[in-house]
Order: structure tokens, then sequence, then C-alpha cells
């Protein structure tokens, strides 16, 4: 993707190409790539292996809300020149003693679980080669030497690469499958069949949905875009993003309900539900859709692993740094700083340990509750920054943006309760 910085002061007008289109987008579609991992796509097939189309509605809404969050996230980040960090700080104390325990617990757990996921396909292409634990492995510790030595530059046009493949995975899939479109635009009028509202709610709140929403505006900086003049980009590239994700989730929509719905097929939950699939493409397609699906699962999980690898680990620097500002170094790249460094590690290193052993029973309850609290926590303080005096007059929220944000809060804690409520305790 072109560079679209430009030499000047950061947020001036000259900063900004004069004819910015869909060429300068990135960091949108690196947040989206990122927050759509296997276990989300496996989410949308199971709805649509039980329900058909019925739920597509709760797709295309739940896109609507990821836009509007990432929109606020980028915002705060342009109008104010400050970090969504920052703000938080401003709320209290209280937000920084929940952020320094989410960003331990949910890393330790997270990094296993996407080491696990990107190596399931590649355990599948190559059968008998190594053993699944060792592909693991093998795939944590090249994201962490890729993210280690690389810029925002590289690692945006690797990320663009990985979705393009996903791209056109999951949409050969829509069209191989051959959906009836009559009764998939029947699914855009909101339903809830008996024994969907989770299922809605997952669709609506999860695909796409989990930190990297907060990493957006960490990278709207690292892309070089500083200042209210480069908001009209900003705006565009969330979009496109998010349209791109909408895509996703409607061809694995539409593939749950044309191969799974009708012959009554159940998938497994999480990440091996798509080897399930796997096998069904094999029976039903031959050997090489499967094999392209698994080339698409690959993508799809790798993406999420480096894009937290990267996006978690530049809000991990900001806030150590804002709490220790003696750590700072200027003129330093943040990708360069030691604390980046270091939770790069920590995503890295001490989760290995995690896949040679069942997961302790405590740490699945604590990463659960942390995890189900996160969402609520940033839709409802992004209203709260964006409604304040800490944000230009010009840029805070108006009704939609309320309207969209409090609707967001207010789903993720139904989610939030319903996740904490389906933990094993």
């Amino acid at each position: 993707m072109a560079d679209t910085t430009r030499t000047g002061a950061p947020g001036g007008q000259d900063a900004v190409p004069r004819r910015a289109g869909w060429r300068s987008v990135g960091p949108g579609i690196v947040v989206a790539a990122t927050g759509v991992g296997a276990g989300d796509l496996v989410a949308t097939l199971i709805a649509g292996s039980r329900f058909g189309y019925t739920l597509l509605w709760a797709a295309v809404i739940g896109c609507l809300v990821k836009i509007s969050l990432a929109e606020a996230a980028g915002r705060w980040h342009l109008a104010t020149g400050r970090t969504l960090f920052d703000g938080w700080r401003s709320l209290g104390s209280w937000t920084t003693v929940y952020f320094a325990g989410y960003v331990v617990v949910w890393g330790f757990v997270y990094g296993a679980a996407a080491m696990s996921s990107s190596a399931l396909p590649l355990a599948a292409l190559f059968p008998g080669v190594l053993d699944l634990k060792v592909w693991a492995v093998l795939c944590g510790l090249a994201g962490s030497v890729f993210v280690w030595f690389n810029r925002y530059a590289v690692f945006e046009k690797v990320m663009a690469a990985l979705v393009g493949v996903m791209f056109v995975v999951t949409v050969y899939l829509a069209v191989r499958v051959t959906p009836r479109l009559g009764e998939a635009f029947a699914g855009l009028v909101p339903v809830l069949p008996e024994g969907s509202l989770v299922y809605t709610l997952g669709l609506i709140g999860g695909v796409g949905g989990t930190i990297t929403l907060a990493a957006y505006g960490y990278w709207v900086n690292a892309k070089g875009w500083e200042g209210p003049s480069w908001m009209r980009v900003m705006r565009l590239d969330n979009r496109i993003a998010y349209l791109t994700t909408g895509v996703f989730v409607v061809a694995m929509l539409f593939v749950g309900a044309e191969l799974l719905h009708s012959s009554g097929v159940a998938l497994a939950r999480g990440d091996k539900g798509l080897l399930d699939l796997g096998r069904v493409l094999e029976e039903r397609y031959g050997s090489a859709t499967a094999r392209l699906f698994l080339v698409g699962f690959f993508a799809a999980s790798y993406t999420s692993l480096i894009g937290v690898w990267h996006g978690v680990s530049l809000m991990f620097a900001d806030f150590v740094t804002k709490l220790r500002p003696s750590l700072a170094r200027p003129g330093t790249r943040p990708e360069r700083s030691a604390p980046f460094r270091a939770y790069l590690l920590w995503l890295t290193f001490p989760p290995v340990g995690l896949l040679f052993l069942d997961q302790p029973f405590g740490l699945v309850i604590g990463y659960g509750v942390i995890g189900a609290l996160f969402m609520p926590f940033l839709a409802l303080t992004l209203v709260w920054l964006l409604n304040s005096s800490r944000t230009p007059r010009e840029w805070r929220n108006g009704p939609l943006s309320n309207l969209c944000l409090s609707a967001a809060g207010l789903l993720f804690v139904v989610l939030c309760v319903v996740q904490v409520r389906d933990l094993p305790w």
C-alpha cells in the first residue's frame, strides 16, 4: 500500500495527500484482519449451520458496531494528539489497574491460543511432518522475529497480503456453495428464531471485536497520521476495513447455511471447528478446495497472531512509558523501545509452557473474566472521553456516535454477563 506520509508539520494540511483515497488505507485493514480470527469464523459458521441465513442482519449490524468503535478510537488519537491510554488515565487510577491486569493475564493465555490456532492448519496441510506443538512454537517465534525487526510499513504490507488471501478464499467458498440469494436477502430482516439470542449477540459483538479495536489509534499514528487533518482519511480507512470484514462474515455465514445447515453437520467449537469444515469440503469438493481453505485458515489465524504481537505491544509500550517517563527515548520509534520488545517476548515465550500443559483452572477463569470485561470497558470509556472537555468541541460525539457507542456498550455488558456465566466455575 502506498505510504501516505509527507514532510511538514505533523497534522498540518500539507501532511495529507491531496487525493487521499482508497490507496491511503492501511491501519483499518490491519485492525480488521487482527480482530477476525479462526474462532470468529467458526462462530459465524455455527450460526449459519443452525439458523441458515436468518441471522445475516446481525452480522451486518456487528460490522456497523465495529466501525463506530474503531472510528471513535481513531478520532480520539487524531483530535486530541493523545493516546487512548492517556485518556483512560485521565478517568482515574482504576483504569490503570484494570489495564495492567488485563495485558498481563490476557497476553499470557492469548499467546498460547494464537500459536495453537496458527499451527492447526499447518499440521493439517503437512500431516506427519511436525508435532502440532512444534508448529505452534515455530509460529510464535516467527511472528516475534518478524515484528521485532520490521517497521510498521512492512508489517502493514504483510497484513494486507494475508487479508488478500483470506478474501479470495472466503469469497471462493461462498460462490462454490451456490448461495440462495433470495433467502440471503430475506435474512437482512431482523428476526430472532427460538434459541438464537446468544448466537445473535455473538455475531453482533464478537466478530472483529477485541483489544485490537483499541489498538487502531496506535496504528493510525504509526502510519504517520497525526492531527485532525487526517480525520477524513481515517474514516475512509475504517469503513473500507469493516466492509472487508463484512465480506468475510457474510461469506462464512453462506458456507455455514448452504454446506452445513442443510446436511445437519455439526462443527466443534473453537478453532478446531475449521478442521471439521476442511474435512467436509474435501468430501464434497475434493482435496484441492480443502487445501485452499486451510491456506485461508492459516491466513486468518496468523494475521491475528502478528497483529496482536504488534498492536498490543504498542499499547503496552505506551502504558509503561506513561507510568515511567524516564523509559521514553526521544526520537526512538515505539517498535524499537524496550517496553514494546519486553511485551513481545511476554506474548511469545511464557505461553509456550501452556502449550504443553492443560491451562490451569484459575488462569482460565481469570482470563475469561478480564477478557469479557474489556469490550464494555472500551465502549463506555470512549463515550465518556468523547463527550467531555478532554476532546475539542468540534470532534466530540454527535447524537449518532453516542447512540452507536452507547448501544455497543450495553450489548457488550450483556455479552460480558453471558460469557462470565458460561465459564467453567
